[in-house]
């Protein structure tokens, strides 16, 4: 798959997250914010938690597994750096919360990018 077809697949893939996020009530603070470390796909906030969503979609014919198995040990450590960077960086500017936690949002399309399963795990790591 070329890098172009990925990135469009990924791009779908977080699109369907917001939606999942925003019809459960949550506020989208921020998307695909760059970093030195990466790319956090989404912050966003439920009212009391500053959540940072690492989302993953597959399509359901790909062989390379469930998209939440991609949300390893080191990809968390990476978010994580990432998160605290944002923090940094929007010091007074972003909203407060009490709270702050790791969500991992796993996305599956057929072959006409429309939506198969998502799977949403709050305090994922």
């Amino acid at each position: 798959m070329s890098s172009d077809a990925r990135h469009r697949l990924g791009t779908a893939g977080e699109q369907l997250a917001v939606d999942h996020l925003q019809r459960r009530g949550l506020v989208i603070v921020d998307r695909n914010y760059r970093t030195r470390w990466g790319e956090l796909d989404v912050v966003a906030l439920d009212g009391r938690a500053l959540v940072f969503c690492e989302v993953k979609t597959r399509r359901a014919s790909a062989n390379r597994g469930a998209p939440l198995e991609a949300v390893t040990a080191s990809k968390q450590a990476q978010v994580r750096r990432m998160a605290a960077g944002w923090l940094r960086e929007r010091g007074r500017e972003r909203p407060f919360a009490a709270l702050v936690r790791f969500d991992a949002i796993g996305v599956t399309v057929d072959a006409t990018g429309a939506l198969v399963s998502l799977e949403h795990l709050e305090a994922a790591f």
